[in-house]
């Protein structure tokens, strides 16, 4: 448990935004997601998820909205809190097109819990891969004082009839969540998932009410 003690675990798991985890409690999945637990891992030009990650998760979804549309409100990550419950605040660390190398910041808050007081973790997350309209994939840690979890984040858009399939994938690695896996899957799900039903929500929303 590397000394800390599992309560703290969960509650910074439920706020770490690097997959909107937030205090989701039953989340539903959003309408028409599944999953697909024995499917071939997302890739985005040739990499993936950590291979060998024990806390992995894998949905999708169709959403009824143009592409460039659910491309426009995933790469505007300075936007992300406009329209995602979980991030708050957001911080693009380079400048120009979202690309390869382009790198983002926010801070995220851990909940005081019966054990520890309020603190919070500080993620950065760079993307490593990218295909316009087709694939994303970025890494990074969520780090805060006696915990890190280092992510990997893989996303596909593929256009389907009426819309477009988006399909993500994250993996989750570091002493505290291989500590719990179970607890870690099922908040990363939760994650997941919801980011989805935000991303669904927000890009078939009528035009006038979309963040811009």
């Amino acid at each position: 448990m590397s000394g800390i003690p599992n309560t703290r675990i969960r509650a910074a798991l439920f706020t770490i935004p690097l997959v909107a985890i937030a205090a989701l409690g039953t989340a539903a999945a959003p309408a028409g997601a599944t999953t697909s637990p024995a499917a071939r891992s997302l890739t985005c030009r040739g990499e993936g998820v950590a291979p060998h990650a024990l806390v992995r998760y894998r949905t999708e979804t169709v959403i009824h909205a143009p592409l460039r549309t659910i491309w426009k409100l995933q790469t505007d990550v300075e936007r992300w809190p406009y329209w995602q419950d979980a991030v708050t605040t957001m911080r693009r660390l380079d400048h120009g097109p979202f690309r390869k190398g382009s790198a983002f910041r926010w801070p995220t808050p851990v909940p005081p819990n019966p054990t520890t007081p309020a603190t919070s973790l500080a993620i950065t997350s760079t993307v490593e891969q990218l295909k316009h309209h087709s694939c994303i994939r970025w890494t990074g840690p969520a780090v805060g004082e006696g915990l890190r979890i280092d992510g990997v984040h893989v996303w596909n858009f593929t256009r389907v009839k009426g819309g477009v399939r988006v399909s993500t994938e994250e993996t989750h690695t570091g002493a505290e969540v291989e500590a719990d896996v179970p607890t870690a899957t099922k908040l990363l799900r939760q994650g997941l998932e919801a980011w989805l039903r935000d991303l669904k929500t927000a890009a078939e929303a009528p035009t006038h009410d979309r963040p811009h």
